[in-house]
């Protein structure tokens, strides 16, 4: 007589098309029973599941009679995507709960030599992610070993700005990064198929998370770049709470909207005691042909915000000529050596190293 226990080894093999996760482990098979020869289970049918019910039936039949099974009887229940996405993510948050810390990480211990800087806002499209691929490029270009990760998992576009066209390779049962300028880089990019967004909720993002730092083949660094989503939500508490010595840099603009809600991503930081290395004011000015500076958005926002958090103003980056810049094929977000911007944070990357290493 097959256990029930058994009987879930037996067709752990059988996975999601979403996540890759084994139908067992994220809930989606329900009601097992065995009786001497005999099976019974209920499969829970997302539509995204629904045009495998024929191949699911015939895989868990085969399976189960391998094993000694011969009368397999299985039921099929059609359930919502958001239904799924529930039952998902309280079994993904049980299972993270139970897995192991991520200080266990070499990456993240207190004696790897990796410095962790967390880019973050508290509003899309204030230029994190250009001040994380400059920054990491000017680290890069100062003879440090920089990795990036790409936290911002609904809005992924490191890929993008740094011209990366292939995918991570595996590496002895391990993810190898991709290198692009002097930078290895992972991303939520580069596990998702085409441009479909990404709806995972908290546990999900917390197991990525997790196989960013674990499960990838950094081999040695000095920086990492993570490069957050805006805000203060799950991706930036479990950065908080499983990197603990990880410093932060927020971004904003002069305009007040964005200085105001920047601010909360600053107390989050503060309230979990992460240092604050200071703030980087985008889009500051424009500079014309001239060399006249025109102040479109105002002026003062970065300094208030530093004031407010009691840092200091790292660097204020003017706003990018619209003219392409030379190289745009190969990393269209790079700024050129000859640029205002470039000088500015090949500067500030200085002052970082300095500051960490003297």
């Amino acid at each position: 007589m097959l256990t029930k226990d058994e009987l879930v080894a037996a067709i752990a093999h059988i996975r999601d098309d979403e996540h890759q996760l084994p139908l067992t482990e994220i809930g989606l098979i329900r009601d097992i029973t065995t009786n001497n020869d005999r099976a019974a289970l209920s499969i829970l049918l997302a539509p995204d599941l629904a045009p495998r019910e024929e191949e699911l039936k015939e895989q868990i039949t085969s399976a189960l009679q391998k094993s000694g099974i011969t009368d397999v009887h299985i039921r099929f229940k059609h359930i919502s995507n958001e239904e799924k996405n529930d039952i998902i993510a309280i079994k993904l948050n049980k299972s993270v709960r139970r897995a192991p810390t991520l200080m266990n990480s070499p990456l993240v211990a207190g004696d790897s030599g990796v410095t962790f800087i967390a880019i973050a806002s508290g509003k899309g499209g204030v230029g994190k992610s250009t001040v994380t691929v400059n920054l990491a490029a000017a680290l890069a270009k100062q003879g440090k070993r920089v990795g990036i990760i790409d936290a911002d998992i609904y809005g992924y576009s490191v890929p993008e700005m740094l011209g990366i066209k292939e995918l991570p390779k595996k590496q002895d049962n391990r993810i190898a990064p991709v290198e692009s300028h002097g930078i290895k880089v992972i991303s939520t990019g580069f596990f998702v198929q085409g441009n479909k967004p990404v709806v995972w909720r908290g546990p999900m993002l917390g197991k990525m998370i997790g196989t960013f730092l674990n499960e990838v083949e950094w081999g040695p660094l000095d920086y990492m770049i993570l490069d957050l989503p805006p805000g203060t939500g799950d991706v930036a508490l479990d950065v908080h709470n499983r990197i603990p010595h990880c410093a932060e840099i927020l971004v904003t603009t002069p305009h007040p909207t964005a200085n105001h809600v920047a601010a909360r991503a600053g107390e989050m930081a503060v309230q979990t005691n992460h240092p604050i290395l200071g703030v980087i004011e985008n889009m500051s000015y424009f500079t014309d042909p001239a060399g006249e500076r025109h102040y479109l958005f105002g002026r003062g926002g970065g300094q208030k915000l530093a004031d407010e958090l009691n840092t200091k103003l790292l660097a204020e980056v003017p706003i990018q000529s619209s003219d392409t810049p030379e190289g745009a094929d190969s990393a269209p977000t790079l700024f050129a050596d000859s640029s205002e911007q470039w000088k500015i944070f090949m500067e500030l990357a200085s002052n970082i190293i300095t500051s960490q290493e003297g």
